[in-house]
């Protein structure tokens, strides 16, 4: 869509879900926007059924060996009687009774029986968990972890008890510990771990983006942009007539500057820094060009992640009834773009149904609208927009290749071989048809990769390159393809910093960057990569994502400082 594109390659992008930062040995399958999003659905489809089973409490060893007289013979035994007994009551749902024998089972059992002692505790914790004593399950499960340190359950109750006490520091660093333990197989500890990351990075991001300074991103970036509209008016080139900068006011008796044509000149120099100033001067003097400078103003507020400035800007446009039908259109594709970002898919959806009836000829209304339902995960009515698109602008040689890789969604999803091959062969045809569009090769890569066909995606990625050799984000996933590939990782590490040679603002690079040297065991550095994706994120959702990894990483740095436990690396 408008505001982040999230479909073809040159748009800021996401690495899969957080995992990836802690988990290693996995296939590395990366895409961008609905690409990514796409992969963290399928993701968490694959783990469905995996691991989830419910930890089953109270435990502890078999009924202790009794003596003639039924009576336990030592401390050890008449301690595990005590917990037999509270595990009946615990059964029973009779909690206070349970507990009253736990703690009976702690003060009879030998200080040296460690294991013993850490289940007895672990079994109390159980208990308190039921009549929701969040304290003390902390307590009870800290002294279990304290005598058994790589005891999984009560870590993971420690940890669920720590995020109802909303200590998620430290509940994210038992559940990091008990997801290492588990090498990723549990799908509890994987949904607590991934709800306490979103959490902390929701709030870590909210409070960063509000403070943040707004960053212009780099030009390829923004003409990448730009590449998306074919019926946005304010990013067409100043006509003959209008390069002189000059305009008369309302009487037609002065010659004025104007803020708007002064910002298109700037557009065409490449000169962004400038632009919002210029479109201010032309809105504050009520100047010819007034809708188009509120369109162009908003459309670099939202490049520099202001979404709160550009809002007003765009309103006030599609309020306008008499407006230009294209701006008024083009300022709901935007809207509706910013929505989306903002995770609020019905008022996005509702912006782009209402820029197709204000103007059913234009064909960014489909292309983008078309992206949209990627997201949603309506990919047959994606196809449709598509299609649409392609009929109004039959050259556009990016919802060709979009409608592609809409197809090849769709039958992956089928997951039928045949109807497989017509989507690849869609690729094919695309790439013949449209030998100079960089993005075709690149979405046909990425389905390349995702087919195993690493030869054939590698080829592809050199077109890419030859096209566009300032496109760092074509390196990004060529050099994660060599990590795949061939499991290349200075090869991969060696494109992915070429990427940021080319454009020292592509958070993508950082975000990839940061995420291999987690797997490399360089915990440090990925810490610093993925600050560097922080201060360069475009939205508050990107930033609240980057988070998410910084945060996995630093959890996994103090397990393996309090426990010695590492992933394998790679």
């Amino acid at each position: 869509m408008a505001a982040s594109k999230p479909v073809e390659p040159q748009s800021a992008a996401g690495l899969p879900r957080w995992q990836l930062a802690l988990l290693v040995g996995t296939p590395i399958v990366l895409g961008v926007g609905a690409v990514y999003l796409w992969n963290r659905n399928r993701s968490k489809k694959d783990r469905k059924g995996k691991g989830n089973g419910e930890r089953k409490t109270p435990e502890g060893s078999a009924s202790p060996v009794q003596g003639q007289d039924g009576e336990a013979r030592t401390p050890l035994d008449r301690a595990q009687g005590a917990k037999n007994k509270g595990n009946k009551y615990f059964k029973a749902g009779k909690y206070d009774l349970a507990i009253h024998c736990y703690t009976e089972a702690i003060s009879l059992c030998p200080t040296e029986q460690k294991t013993d002692l850490s289940t007895f505790y672990q079994n109390r914790a159980a208990a308190y968990e039921q009549q929701m004593k969040w304290t003390e399950v902390v307590q009870d499960c800290c002294q279990a972890v304290e005598m058994n340190p790589r005891y999984v359950k009560a870590l993971f109750r420690r940890a669920k008890a720590l995020e109802r006490l909303d200590n998620k520091k430290e509940c994210l660093e038992d559940v990091t510990a008990v997801c290492i333990l588990e090498s990723f197989q549990n799908q509890q500890s994987m949904l607590l771990a991934d709800k306490v990351l979103k959490s902390l990075g929701k709030e870590k991001a909210k409070d960063k983006y509000k403070n943040r300074e707004p960053l212009m991103p780099s030009p390829q970036f923004i003409k990448s942009y730009f590449s998306s509209f074919t019926d946005d008016i304010i990013s067409q080139p100043l006509q003959k007539g209008e390069k002189k900068d000059e305009d008369k006011d309302k009487e037609g008796s002065l010659s004025v500057v104007s803020g708007y044509l002064k910002a298109k000149q700037y557009m065409e120099e490449e000169n962004y820094d400038k632009i919002i100033s210029e479109c201010t001067k032309e809105i504050d003097s009520a100047g010819r060009y007034t809708t188009e400078a509120l369109i162009l103003r908003a459309t670099f507020y939202l490049l520099i992640g202001n979404a709160n400035a550009a809002q007003p800007d765009l309103d006030r446009v599609i309020n306008t009834q008499d407006a230009n039908v294209k701006l008024r259109a083009n300022a709901l594709i935007k809207r509706g773009s910013m929505y989306m970002q903002q995770q609020q898919p019905m008022l996005s959806t509702q912006d782009f149904n209402m820029a197709a009836e204000i103007d059913s000829h234009n064909a960014d209304v489909y292309h983008h609208r078309g992206q949209l339902k990627i997201l949603l995960d309506q990919v047959e009515e994606a196809v449709g927009d598509f299609d649409e698109c392609i009929l109004l602008r039959p050259d556009s040689a990016l919802a060709q290749a979009q409608k592609c890789f809409a197809l090849y969604r769709q039958q992956y999803t089928g997951n039928n071989p045949y109807q497989m091959q017509t989507a690849m062969d869609c690729f094919e045809d695309v790439i013949r048809r449209f030998p100079k569009c960089a993005e075709g090769y690149a979405l046909y890569a990425q389905a390349l990769t995702d087919q195993q066909q690493f030869g054939k995606a590698d080829e592809m990625y050199d077109k890419c390159i030859e096209l566009e050799p300032d496109n760092a984000t074509t390196y990004v996933h060529k050099g994660l393809l060599q990590l795949q590939w061939k499991q290349d990782v200075d090869l991969g590490l060696e494109l992915i910093s070429k990427a940021i040679e080319i454009d020292n603002k592509c958070d993508f690079a950082y975000e990839t960057m940061g995420t291999i040297e987690v797997q490399r065991g360089n915990l440090d550095k990925a810490i610093d990569m993925f600050n560097k994706a922080i201060n360069l994120a475009k939205s508050e959702m990107e930033m609240a994502h980057l988070y998410s990894l910084c945060d996995a990483a630093y959890a996994q740095t103090e397990v393996a400082r309090k426990y010695g436990l590492k992933p394998p690396t790679l």
